[in-house]
């Protein structure tokens, strides 16, 4: 090998970055598509990633914050820290950048309250970030307190994944959807005198729930579907409303209205509560329609259900508004995050 070629693999060498992710439970959404996703990605743009689960023993804990030092960052993803392991984790790591897209200084069931353990662990990982990475402008605002450095980020989502195959809806009902876990049905489960009250009407409407928990109705077909890696998207395409209920509190301010992209990728159109970034994607989007109350939500139900012109004129810019959102894009912004943080360092 000659000088200039040794020359050409050292700088090659130099550009590769070294981090060290660590999130408390990586198969979870929230992990699988603000960084599971970009995995790849990260490959492709120099950055080797070594992904560690966070032990639940103590000197587990211990060792793996230890080996911070290996690496020119560690990501953590939503992770809340203790006093000793911010301690340990902040000595050992050269740069720490901190991934979130919840409201995670809140506490579900005392929204209100900045007492909590959720809001003390919050502040204290929020000021031994280096870096931190906010899944809105609500949560970066929420940042900005004791960060300095703020990027804001969207969850995304792999458009392409979407893809509707002819005759795919089920046209002989009008199916309404709601898609997400047993810790959140409670927010659906609040419409239920609305579905009543439209299933009375015998318009032929429908009420899919794609989640691990479910309900039953008197007067409206629910449609059980386990959620599942393989069947989501053929479970969202199959149907024709997207429903998005939140209450407005500060917990839930915090939600990054993945939910409304999926049914966006799936060309539906969505009847969502103006809560934190539902607002901006419905107004944005012009896919979709407000409601708050039961008699607005019930309205919206019967005017999407008895309009097929415009649910598809409402679907097509669906489509449309979630190109910006797929992970193709947000990948890059992702990768030069990381690689601007380490240099600044």
């Amino acid at each position: 090998m000659q000088k200039n070629d040794l020359s050409q693999v050292q700088v090659t060498k130099s550009k590769l970055v070294k981090i060290l992710i660590i999130s408390n439970n990586p198969s979870r959404a929230s992990f699988r598509q603000r960084i599971g996703e970009y995995l790849p990605c990260l490959h492709d743009a120099g950055i080797q990633a070594d992904l560690c689960r966070l032990p639940t023993n103590k000197l587990a804990r211990w060792r793996l914050f230890t080996s911070a030092r290996r690496f020119d960052a560690v990501l953590l993803h939503k992770k809340r820290l203790n006093l000793f392991d911010a301690k340990v984790l902040r000595h050992y790591s050269k740069t720490i950048l901190y991934d979130f897209d919840d409201a995670v200084m809140y506490s579900p069931t005392k929204p209100d309250s900045n007492q909590t353990s959720h809001f003390r662990l919050f502040r204290r990982t929020a000021k031994l970030a280096d870096v931190m990475i906010a899944g809105n402008e609500y949560l970066a605002e929420h940042a900005r307190r004791y960060c300095s450095n703020v990027h804001l980020l969207p969850t995304g989502l792999n458009t392409k994944a979407f893809h509707k195959t002819e005759n795919m809806t089920l046209r002989n009902k009008i199916r309404l959807v709601w898609i997400g876990s047993k810790s959140t049905l409670k927010y659906l489960s609040e419409l239920q005198p609305v579905f009543e009250q439209v299933g009375k009407t015998g318009i032929g409407v429908v009420l899919r729930i794609v989640a691990d928990d479910f309900f039953d109705l008197d007067y409206m077909t629910v449609e059980k579907r386990v959620w599942s890696l393989d069947t989501q998207f053929s479970d969202l395409l199959e149907c024709d409303i997207g429903l998005a209920p939140l209450p407005d509190n500060r917990f839930t301010r915090g939600k990054c209205g993945f939910k409304i992209l999926q049914y966006f990728a799936a060309g539906l159109p969505v009847i969502a509560s103006p809560v934190g970034v539902n607002s901006d994607f419905i107004q944005k989007s012009l896919a979709g329609i407000i409601a708050v109350t039961p008699e607005q939500w019930n309205n919206a139900i019967m005017k999407m259900g008895q309009d097929v012109a415009l649910r598809k004129r409402l679907g097509q810019n669906a489509k449309q508004f979630v190109q910006q959102y797929d992970t193709a894009v947000l990948a890059k912004r992702f990768c030069e995050i990381i690689k601007k943080s380490i240099q600044k360092t």
